[in-house]
């Protein structure tokens, strides 16, 4: 990862910071695990760089590695529905975000196969050092032998030529036994080459200035400047009640931060840290530090009342996959802001799948995310192993569920809006690796893959923002300060929704293509119309320079408030499963298997003598139960009942299981490997379907050996 900053006048040379030191040992030999069993290999788990280095030698067998282990999310079709009506006006999903509990259950791993996962990794010797809270990645670390086991790979030390710097990968792709194919997405900590490739950044000097001086008082923007310039203040918001994640890869001192508040009188929530993988630079910064600092005071500049909380993980793919799935699951933002990216085409694949399908669940969550497009123009790997000659954007910015932040030159006059015309070197272009969303369409939009940016801001050093860093003002340019002042202008709007009773932005794209297909585009951006990247212009309408524009923030309130219906209001608050104890002694209205409601002692119930008993033979054997509601429109629903799972397997393996449905969509899948002692209640959010008519059915398969009872009590239907 690298930070998206540029000093006004800096060198744009790329300094990669300290790279791990590689023992070299020609007696290696590849291993070949599991010979006799069938393996599966994982796509798209090679960094790209091991095609363009040379080769110096064998990893030491008994060098330490630690690797993340990214489970599939489950459900996708359902969940791309799902994303889509969350983010349209008008569906009666539209605003009704998960809470990470809720997510899980309907799309994420389950517990069966985060075990299936561990016990693999613990018998071939790896030590698993945790699973993150959504269970979409499992940590391991062991000697570079027992990694090669594993995964099917052989390790090698690698020097890349463009970079001048040492790495170590794998010669080919990843693999696991077949039957962790259905659940695991990729391996990531197989290399460490998409690491500590940092801009360099320096301060604006005169000519006269030693270098790297710093100035006593500030040069460039300052609030007044660039709120003013964009109508951020005169919203009437200032980020009250909201939370920020700063996703980064270095420290901060704090003291710089309080400096800038005095000069520019700004006050709010003190910032605070929060350990990624035990990651906390805030001690001793390194180059990074100009970068988060940037990246705290422009959003206090933008929104001085929100609380900023600081993600700071290890410089590293596997830091970066813990960092996503950490924001989420935490659920403690509602706008992450990323000043940090990597080309595409130098980035394993599936590291950025295991990093959106964290964003995935931030859209789903309702959190947004404003990413920084880079800021090598149209060819972001210039300073990366491909070179200039590629065509390139950079992730995360490319991510389909983010909105990736271009950047502009910027002249005010005063506190004024003047023009404004593209940074040339403004990061934008199109992705290989992502398809084009369903959302992005209009004017100068077209092909079939992603393209960016998605919007613009001020970006270029030349139009620079003060900022006070490492003891002194600095001028500091770079997409990576866009990125902020969008999400400064999320934790604005995400206030006024609050107090309007609105839902908060959630993933911002499609709701900005919107509003810019409209006929209120010309008053809510400003159309940049003059200057290029190497590679596009930039036009009228959307463009991979600039995307729609920069913000003309009060009109862009009014028109995305505007297009949320406001809540209904005339919702009766009913419970609508009948006969959800089963305490009447029979079935009704429920239809069920023969047998299933039932008041033996073989299994108890949760409450009563009645209960729903599926399966339990111990032998193949299918059992349902399932009962069709209304629910009303406009009203908020969630489903809840008691299982108690009694099995007679042992083991992770999911031999027999329980599947839950409403209509269609599956809600969770339960198995033997989640059985327990007395009865766990689940919930599950069917908002999603209000204003119709839905089936809730429970279906419990079993295999042909070791019963497994699946027994559910007090189930209900509350709407509100």
């Amino acid at each position: 990862m690298r930070p998206r900053s540029l000093a006004l006048a800096a060198a744009l040379a790329v300094l990669p910071l300290t790279a791990v030191s590689l023992g070299v040992s020609a007696a290696q030999a590849a291993s070949v695990p599991n010979a006799a069993a069938p393996r599966v290999s994982l796509p798209n788990t090679v960094t790209p760089a091991v095609a363009r280095s040379e080769k110096k030698g064998d990893v030491p067998a008994d060098q330490q590695l630690s690797v993340a282990v990214s489970l599939k999310l489950r459900n996708t079709a359902e969940l791309d529905r799902f994303l889509g009506a969350i983010a349209t006006p008008g569906t009666p999903e539209y605003g009704r975000y998960l809470t990470p509990q809720q997510f899980t259950e309907r799309f994420g791993p389950t517990q069966a196969a985060v075990e299936q996962v561990k016990a693999y990794l613990a018998a071939q010797g790896l030590a698993v050092s945790g699973v993150s809270d959504n269970r979409q990645v499992v940590n391991a670390h062991g000697t570079a032998e027992q990694i090669a086991k594993a995964f099917g790979t052989h390790e090698s030390a690698y020097l890349d030529p463009q970079q001048q710097r040492t790495f170590f990968a794998n010669d080919a792709a990843a693999s696991v036994p077949a039957d962790l194919a259905d659940v695991v997405q990729g391996i990531s900590g197989l290399n460490n080459h998409t690491v500590r490739t940092t801009r360099n950044v320096k301060p604006a000097t005169p000519p006269a200035a030693a270098p790297n001086a710093a100035a006593a008082t500030p040069g460039g923007f300052g609030p007044a400047q660039y709120d003013g310039a964009y109508n951020l203040d005169k919203t009437g918001a200032d980020g009250t009640g909201v939370t920020v994640a700063l996703w980064e890869f270095d420290g901060y001192s704090s003291g710089n931060l309080k400096t800038y508040d005095s000069q520019y009188g700004l006050t709010g929530p003190a910032v605070s840290t929060v350990s990624v993988d035990g990651a906390n630079y805030d001690s001793a910064p390194g180059e990074g530090q100009g970068e988060v600092e940037l990246d705290s005071e422009i959003v206090r500049g933008v929104a001085p009342k929100a609380t900023q909380l600081v993600y700071e993980a290890p410089n590293s793919d596997q830091g970066e996959i813990d960092m996503a799935a950490k924001i989420v699951a935490d659920n403690r933002v509602s706008v992450i802001s990323i000043s940090w990216g990597s080309c595409e085409p130098d980035t394993t694949a599936s590291s950025m799948t295991a990093v959106d399908n964290s964003f995935k669940q931030a859209a789903a969550q309702g959190i947004s995310i404003f990413s920084a497009s880079g800021d090598d123009g149209s060819r972001d790997c210039t300073r990366s192993t491909s070179g200039s000659g590629v065509k390139a954007v950079d992730f995360p910015a490319s991510s389909p569920h983010q909105t990736g932040v271009g950047g502009t030159n910027l002249k005010v006059s005063g506190s004024a809006y003047s023009s404004e015309s593209a940074w040339s070197t403004a990061g934008g272009g199109v992705s290989t690796v992502f398809a084009k969303p369903s959302w992005q369409t209009g004017t100068g939009v077209s092909g079939t893959m992603r393209t960016v940016p998605d919007v613009s801001s001020n970006a270029d050093p030349a139009s620079g923002f003060a900022i006070y860093t490492a003891g002194g003002w600095q001028v500091y340019g770079g997409t990576s300060a866009a990125a902020p002042l969008w999400s400064g202008y999320a934790a604005q709007f995400n206030q006024k929704a609050k107090a309007a009773g609105q839902p908060v932005l959630g993933e911002a794209s499609p709701k900005l293509y919107a509003v810019a297909n409209s006929s209120s585009y010309g008053s809510t951006f400003h159309d940049v119309t003059t200057g290029k990247n190497q590679d596009f212009s930039t036009k009228a309408g959307y463009d991979q320079v600039t995307g729609w524009g920069s913000p003309i923030a009060d009109a862009l309130d009014t028109a995305l408030l505007g297009t949320t219906p406001p809540p209904s209001g005339n919702c009766t608050p009913a419970q609508l499963i009948g006969n959800g104890g089963f305490e009447t002694g029979t079935a009704a209205p429920w239809t069920a298997s023969s047998g299933v409601v039932d008041n033996s002692t073989g299994e108890a119930a949760r409450t009563g003598s009645w209960k729903a008993w599926l399966d339990g033979y111990g032998s193949s054997h299918s059992d349902t139960l399932a009962q069709t509601v209304s629910i009303p429109a406009g009203c908020k629903a969630t489903l809840s009942f008691w299982v108690h799972i009694d099995t007679a397997e042992t083991g992770s393996t999911a031999f027999d299981k329980l599947t839950v449905q409403a209509g269609s969509t599956t809600l969770a899948t339960l198995s033997n490997a989640n059985a327990a002692t007395g009865f766990v209640q689940k919930t599950f959010d069917l908002s999603a379907f209000a204003g119709q008519t839905v089936t809730v059915k429970f279906t419990g398969t079993e295999d042909s050996s070791l019963k497994t009872s699946f027994v559910i009590d007090d189930a209900a239907l509350n709407v509100s």
